[in-house]
């Protein structure tokens, strides 16, 4: 496997991570930016007030976006065993 070969290769993986975690990672973010500041107007410094809510999100978007999620991933991974035998030569 050739370095240009390597580097399309590993570009490639880091763009289906990207895409895969960028709603949750985007959704979580805004969820506890919200708490934060409702503890801020409310003060209540409570842990679990950010965790929980988080992880309720989270999961509801894991639910939403699962399966297209799912299908990204089988794509890239379908996408680079069937080019295994160009990457070897190439």
């Amino acid at each position: 496997m050739g370095e240009e070969t390597f580097f399309s290769v590993l570009e490639r993986s880091i763009w289906v991570t990207a895409q895969v975690l960028a709603p949750m990672l985007l959704i979580s973010s805004v969820v506890g930016l919200l708490v934060g500041l409702f503890q801020t107007v409310t003060q209540i410094n409570e842990m679990t007030l950010t965790f929980i809510p988080k992880i309720v999100v989270v999961g509801l978007v894991m639910l939403i976006l699962g399966p297209w999620m799912l299908n990204v991933l089988m794509d890239f991974s379908t996408e680079l065993i069937l080019n295994i035998p160009d990457l070897i030569k190439g």
